[in-house]
């Protein structure tokens, strides 16, 4: 049986991300070696998307060893601690501006020139629940 009979090359280049990201069964994995040692085009091409694939993990790395704000930290820890007790102090608002330009030319070359401005708020704002402590 030949490494073709096995899996079509175009099977083994489809199985590539599953074996690069190490979501593939060793049967699979199997039958992937035994057409990659006959087949040379899917050698080379497994080769190229290894060194890919190595290459978009070390740049992730680099770019997603950030650290947070301190302020952000505090942020986030006020606005739970204030949910989980029931009384929380959030306001959200969205402003939304955006311009549509249009240009048209006539049949006799003459130009129009429109502008339209969209603009969208929108506030949400949770005010403390004082309600029970009206009651105490």
């Amino acid at each position: 049986m030949s490494a073709y009979q096995l899996g079509s090359c175009n099977q083994i280049l489809n199985s590539f991300v599953l074996l690069l990201e190490g979501n593939i069964d060793a049967p699979s994995i199997g039958v992937i070696d035994v057409h990659l040692a006959g087949c040379p085009n899917c050698s080379a091409e497994l080769a190229h998307e290894r060194l890919m694939h190595s290459l978009l993990q070390d740049v992730l790395r680099r770019t997603c060893n950030e650290t947070a704000p301190e302020d952000l930290h505090d942020s986030i820890y006020q606005q739970i601690h204030a949910q989980s007790t029931g009384a929380f102090t959030t306001e959200v608002i969205t402003e939304i501006t955006m311009t549509e330009i249009s240009i048209e030319i006539d049949e006799f070359g003459n130009i129009e020139h429109r502008e339209v401005t969209i603009e969208h708020t929108e506030e949400i704002r949770y005010l403390e629940d004082n309600s029970e402590n009206d009651k105490a």
